[in-house]
């Protein structure tokens, strides 16, 4: 079970890499990691503020793919990194995340969004011939979140952490089937954890909606626990069901899909309903904050929804979901979509 030794959560921590990187142990040359924009966020003052006591450089990573994953590999080979920090959202901590696992080098994340729960878990989403998919890399050995960082960021992301966030009540349920079924592997003490975060969320929509320090502190708590409770897992089945399918369906086939955490949430309306959940509640949380609950605010055709979940069930064939093994049927998805107003 690997767990991040130390999380902060915040204001004003771009300094605190410095200690919490002295308290875990790290020590040798860092490489900072950061897009174009959250370089200017936080990241190249983090770098400035490792720079005063460690050997330091930085790279700016283009997108969550293979290409750029082998380009932060060679920069570790050739530049003998010892250790990394992940400065941005998902695709930066995600990059960081499989050039750690490729490398056996720990990093730091440093989330500058709460959208979705990969800022503390061991899985990467990467692109990889043009076609996204989860790859089990590593957890962070430490994760840092500053809250006033993250609040400068759209509010839009905020609203999708909390569609993956209650997307872990659909999941822990494909999970329990999936035990029952096929005897899977099933951790109590995982899935409660993964089911308390979700619950968090739907009792703090008001708190979250406001858009403040406390809605982020809110948010952050809910994603590293589901990122905790994967890890104690050993898989991303307490955070990741047939609502994650859904959401990697229409990745592949939606000419511009919409933020992973507002797909998953709408996925998670439709798949409480397949499982005969209280779906009104999802779908109002997400309306209560702010979060797309259909197609036309996800700006995704009806159609393309209807026909990813008739293919949901093909992304990931050994994970069993309600989706069963044989999918559902186009009339089933329709039916679904249109009874939950998703289309």
């Amino acid at each position: 079970m690997q767990l991040p030794r130390e999380v902060l959560l915040g204001e004003n921590l771009r300094g605190e890499v410095v200690n919490v990187a002295r308290r875990v142990g790290l020590e040798g040359k860092a490489l900072v990691l950061y897009g174009p924009k959250t370089r200017e966020i936080a990241g190249r003052e983090v770098e400035l503020s490792l720079g005063e006591h460690f050997e330091v450089t930085g790279l700016t990573v283009k997108g969550a793919t293979m290409r750029e994953v082998q380009r932060t590999v060679d920069t570790i080979h050739d530049e003998e990194i010892r250790w990394l920090v992940a400065v941005g959202g998902g695709s930066i901590i995600d990059v960081a995340k499989l050039a750690s696992f490729k490398t056996g080098v720990p990093f730091v994340s440093f989330p500058t969004t709460a959208s979705h729960d990969g800022i503390a878990s061991a899985n990467a989403s990467i692109k990889d011939s043009g076609v996204k998919t989860s790859i089990k890399a590593i957890p962070p050995v430490a994760v840092i979140a500053d809250v006033k960082v993250i609040k400068t960021a759209p509010y839009r992301y905020l609203a999708a952490g909390v569609g993956d966030i209650i997307s872990n009540l659909t999941a822990v349920r494909d999970w329990q089937l999936a035990h029952k079924i096929k005897g899977e592997y099933y951790s109590e003490y995982a899935a409660s954890l993964s089911l308390m975060s979700a619950k968090m969320v739907i009792r703090n929509a008001d708190i979250i909606r406001l858009g403040n320090e406390e809605s982020v502190r809110k948010v952050v708590k809910g994603l590293i626990s589901g990122g905790v409770a994967m890890s104690i897992a050993g898989s991303s089945r307490p955070a990741s069901g047939a609502e994650h399918l859904f959401s990697h369906a229409l990745d592949a086939i939606a000419p511009k899909p919409a933020l992973h955490g507002e797909q998953v949430g709408v996925g998670t309306i439709i798949m409480a309903y397949l499982h005969g959940l209280k779906w009104e509640r999802v779908r109002e949380t997400l309306k209560r904050v702010g979060a797309p609950t259909n197609a036309y605010e996800l700006g995704i055709d009806p159609e393309l929804i209807v026909e990813a979940l008739t293919i949901a069930h093909k992304i990931r064939p050994g994970r069993y979901t309600i989706l069963g093994r044989d999918g559902l049927t186009r009339e089933a998805a329709e039916k679904a979509a249109k009874i939950t107003g998703v289309i």
